[in-house]
């Protein structure tokens, strides 16, 4: 998703970066959750042992949703930024064996 309705390079990175803030009780203001949307992109597309090991990234406390594209050569992850961060999540990527090359973010 790209806020503002902008689709320019920016400095050659598409900007792929929303964020959305949840409030589980609006009344009390309490268990208030800020999610991410990052997304990076990948050189080789994801084999059955990567896309299993992803399996494995998906039940990391914070993670949300893992969404890929193969035509973009992108993943992008929902997750809960009071309890992780881009580079955390690039990592889990990594470990699971995803050829994370750059993180695509919002200016």
């Amino acid at each position: 998703m790209v806020l503002g309705g902008s689709t320019q390079l920016l400095g050659g990175i598409l900007p792929l970066l929303d964020t959305e803030r949840v409030v589980l009780d609006p009344v009390l203001r309490e268990y208030e959750m800020t999610y991410l949307e990052a997304a990076y992109r990948y050189q080789t597309p994801p084999g059955e042992a990567e896309l299993r090991a992803i399996d494995s990234v998906r039940e990391v406390y914070g993670i949300q949703r893992i969404r890929f594209d193969e035509k973009e050569r992108t993943v992008r992850v929902l997750f809960d930024a009071s309890r992780l961060k881009g580079d955390t999540v690039a990592k889990l990527l990594r470990e699971a064996g995803i050829d994370v090359r750059e993180q695509l973010v919002l200016a």
